[in-house]
């Protein structure tokens, strides 16, 4: 049994993933977290307000199951398949983000001083939280979806403006990390 509390290998979950990708390609669906979000909203009655939510969301009634899934999959993952919920990092890693402030690089999941209760005392972390929120939301709407939808599906599906925007998330990530994170975090 202890491979369940190891990382799937990647030929394992890789194969997972195409069989569901190919259950949805078969049915006519297209899987990505945005729209799942954009099903609830409308669920909840959004459509009154913005014509984005106005549509008939009992046809993607399914796609609240995906959320329900990803909700109670990582709770059993996290309390009854990990023996340690905190992933081993680089400790060169470790080092840099302790310089930078980050006291729980390494030993807790999300760092504290970003997700943490006290990280709502500083409006610099209320600040970059909000814009960070308000960028995802608005990018996954201008791009068409999320890079979920367009890194599994899309690309699955061999579309184009999929692979673009792959393209462009890994571009924004490295230019993130690289550029804009030292200069935040200085």
């Amino acid at each position: 049994m202890k491979w369940i509390f190891e990382p799937w290998p990647w030929y394992v979950s890789g194969l997972l993933i195409a069989a569901v990708m190919a259950a949805l390609l078969f049915t006519g669906k297209n899987f990505g977290m945005s729209s799942n979000l954009r099903t609830l909203c409308s669920a909840f009655g959004a459509g009154k307000h913005c014509d984005f939510f106005c549509f008939d969301w009992r046809g993607q009634r399914w796609n609240l199951w995906v959320i329900a899934g990803a909700i109670a999959g990582g709770f059993i993952a996290i309390h009854f398949l990990s023996d340690n919920p905190v992933p081993q990092i680089n400790p060169e890693v470790v080092a840099i983000l302790k310089q930078r402030g980050f006291s729980s690089a390494g030993s807790s999941y999300l760092p504290d001083e970003l997700f943490g209760n006290t990280a709502f005392a500083s409006l610099k972390t209320i600040i970059l939280l909000l814009t960070g929120g308000f960028l995802i939301g608005f990018g996954a709407r201008y791009a068409g979806g999320c890079t979920s939808g367009h890194a599994i599906s899309g690309l699955s599906n061999l579309q184009l403006p999929s692979l673009i925007a792959v393209a462009g998330f890994f571009i924004g990530g490295l230019l993130m990390v690289h550029l804009l994170f030292p200069i935040i975090f200085n």
